[in-house]
C-alpha cells in the first residue's frame, strides 16, 4: 500500500482521516462555504458608510412643547409678530390713596353702596360696656354649645387662600373682613343674608398678612401686606397708605388705644414703629431685634409699652420705649421651642398668659409674669397646616377676647373642626358640622362681645358660627 513502514496505530489513524474526508466531501460543505462567502462579499460591496453631517454654526432651536411655549395649536394660524399679552388678572396696585371701589362696581353699584353705608352706620354706634367681665367656665361652655353653623352662613368672600381676618365690633350687624394671598380684601355683611352682601376690593398687590378694625374708630379697617400698611376709611371711601417699605411686613398691632401708632413685624426678623400722625410713608424707627424671622407681634393689653414677638424659634418680650436701630435685648424670653413658631399672643384681659403654636405640633401656655412654662401639650389633631409659599404662615391659636383663660385653634382632625381649649389644656368644645364644614380653618377670629366665631380656609371661604 505504500504505507507498510507505518505502525498499526498510524495506519488506523490515517484510515479514519481518509473516511472522514470522503464523508465531508459527500456533504459538499466547501461549495456551501464558497457560496456564502460570495454572497457576503457581494453585500459588503453595497454597504456605504453614513456621511457625517457637517457642523453648522447656527443650529436650529430644539423642539419644545407648544403648551410650555404658550403657543396656540397649529390649526389656528399664528401671527408673524408675537401676540400681545392680555391684561394681568392681578395688576400691581399704584402707590398712594386708592378709591374704595370694589371689583364688581359696574355690575352691583347699589349693593356696594348699601354695604359701605351699613359699615358707616354701625361704626357710629357705641358698644355697650355693661357686663364685660369674664364669664365663668360653665357659662362660657354653655354659650359655646349654643353656637351653630348653617349653610346660609358659609360664603366664598375672597378668591384665594384666607391669610387674615377681622370682625367689626358692632353688636347689631355681623360684618367680616378677609384678606387673601392675592392682596384682595373681601367685606361680607353676614346679617344681609343675600348674594349681594359680599364684595371684593383690591388695595394690595401681595398677600394680606394682618387686619384689624381700629379699636377707637371701627370705620377704619387697617390691612397689612408685604409692602404696605393701608387704612380703609369708609367715611371717605378711600384706602389711605400709611407706610410703605421693601422689607416685607408680616404682622402689626396697635401700641395705643387711639390706634395712632403701631408696631410692625418684618419677615426678615426686624420690627418697625409706625406713627400715622407724621407725614410721609416711612416708619419712625426700624429696629433689629436679633430674629431671623418675625411672624407675629402682639402688644400687652394692659402695659402697652411691652410687645411680644414670635419668629423662627424665638419668642421674646421687648419694651418699645428702649428700641433702637441695633443691639436690642429682650426683657425676657419664652424658651423651649425647637422649631419654627407660628404665633404668640398675650391673653386678652390681663396679659398674664401667653399661648404659642410651634411646628413641633405643640401648644405651649406660659405665665407671662414669671416666664414659666405652665403647660405643654401635643395632639395630632392640632398638627399645624403649613401653606405653600415662601413665607409660610401656619394656623394660629387665638384667645377669645371675652374669656381670659380660653383660646381657639383650627384642627386637622376628622371631621374638620375648630377646638376651644382652657389654659389648663382641657378641651372645652369643638365647633364642627359634618354637612357644612369639610376643610381646615387655620385662620379664625372671634367677636369681642358676641357669641360669633368666623373660620377661614384655603379656598377663600368663610364659616360663621
Amino acid at each position: 500500500d505504500g504505507y507498510s513502514h507505518l505502525s498499526a496505530y498510524e495506519r488506523k489513524r490515517l484510515k479514519n482521516i481518509t473516511e472522514n474526508a470522503k464523508f465531508f466531501a459527500a456533504l459538499k460543505l466547501h461549495e456551501s462555504a464558497a457560496r456564502l462567502n460570495q454572497i457576503a462579499t457581494k453585500r459588503q460591496s453595497h454597504v456605504t458608510k453614513r456621511r457625517k453631517p457637517k457642523k453648522v454654526e447656527d443650529e436650529t432651536a430644539r423642539r419644545r412643547s407648544m403648551r410650555l411655549l404658550r403657543v396656540e395649536p397649529l390649526d389656528i394660524p399664528l401671527l408673524e409678530t408675537p401676540a400681545q399679552l392680555g391684561p394681568d388678572p392681578y395688576p400691581q396696585v399704584p402707590v398712594g390713596p386708592l378709591p374704595m371701589v370694589p371689583e364688581d362696581q359696574a355690575e352691583n353699584r347699589k349693593w356696594t353702596e348699601a354695604l359701605l353705608s351699613t359699615w358707616m352706620r354701625i361704626s357710629e354706634l357705641k358698644a355697650d360696656d355693661a357686663d364685660r367681665g369674664t364669664p365663668d367656665i360653665k357659662r362660657y361652655q354653655e354659650s359655646l354649645s349654643s353656637m351653630v353653623l348653617s349653610e346660609e352662613n358659609i360664603r366664598k368672600v375672597v378668591k384665594a387662600r384666607v391669610c387674615s381676618m377681622a370682625i367689626h365690633p358692632s353688636e347689631s350687624t355681623i360684618l367680616v373682613a378677609a384678606g387673601d394671598k392675592w392682596g384682595h380684601v373681601g367685606l361680607w355683611n353676614v346679617s344681609c343674608r343675600s348674594e349681594e352682601g359680599a364684595h371684593i376690593f383690591i388695595p394690595h398687590s401681595f398677600q394680606v398678612n394682618c387686619m384689624h378694625f381700629s379699636p377707637c374708630n371701627p370705620a377704619h379697617l387697617l390691612s397689612l401686606s408685604n409692602d404696605t400698611l393701608r387704612c380703609g376709611d369708609v367715611t371717605r371711601a378711600v384706602f389711605d397708605e400709611i407706610c410703605r417699605s421693601e422689607e416685607n411686613f408680616s404682622s402689626f398691632d396697635f401700641l395705643e388705644e387711639n390706634a395712632s401708632t403701631a408696631i410692625v413685624g418684618h419677615w426678615d426678623g426686624g420690627v418697625a414703629v409706625v406713627d400715622r400722625r407724621t407725614p410721609g410713608m416711612s416708619s419712625e424707627l426700624s429696629a433689629d431685634i436679633g430674629f431671623r424671622r418675625t411672624r407675629t407681634v402682639h402688644v400687652h393689653p394692659v402695659n402697652k409699652q411691652y410687645f411680644l414677638a414670635a419668629g423662627s424659634v424665638d419668642v421674646c418680650v421687648f419694651d418699645v420705649r428702649y428700641l433702637k436701630a441695633k443691639g436690642n435685648k429682650p426683657l425676657s424670653s419664652l424658651p423651649g421651642h425647637t422649631k419654627s413658631v407660628a404665633s404668640a399672643y398675650f391673653s386678652p384681659v390681663t396679659g398674664s398668659r401667653v399661648v404659642t403654636v410651634c411646628a413641633d405640633d405643640k401648644l405651649r401656655i406660659f405665665n407671662s409674669k414669671t416666664i414659666q412654662v405652665l403647660l405643654i401639650f401635643k395632639k395630632q389633631s392640632n398638627k399645624i397646616k403649613t401653606h405653600e409659599n415662601s413665607q409660610p404662615k401656619p394656623g394660629w391659636a387665638i384667645w377669645d377676647p371675652k374669656q381670659e383663660h380660653c383660646f381657639l385653634v383650627g384642627s386637622m382632625a376628622q371631621p374638620r373642626q375648630i377646638q376651644v381649649f382652657q389654659d389648663t389644656g382641657k378641651l372645652l368644645h369643638s365647633f364642627c358640622n359634618v354637612d357644612c364644614l369639610g376643610s381646615v380653618c387655620s385662620i379664625n377670629v372671634v367677636h369681642p362681645s358676641q357669641n360669633i366665631l368666623v373660620g377661614g380656609n384655603s379656598s377663600g371661604r368663610l364659616h360663621v358660627f
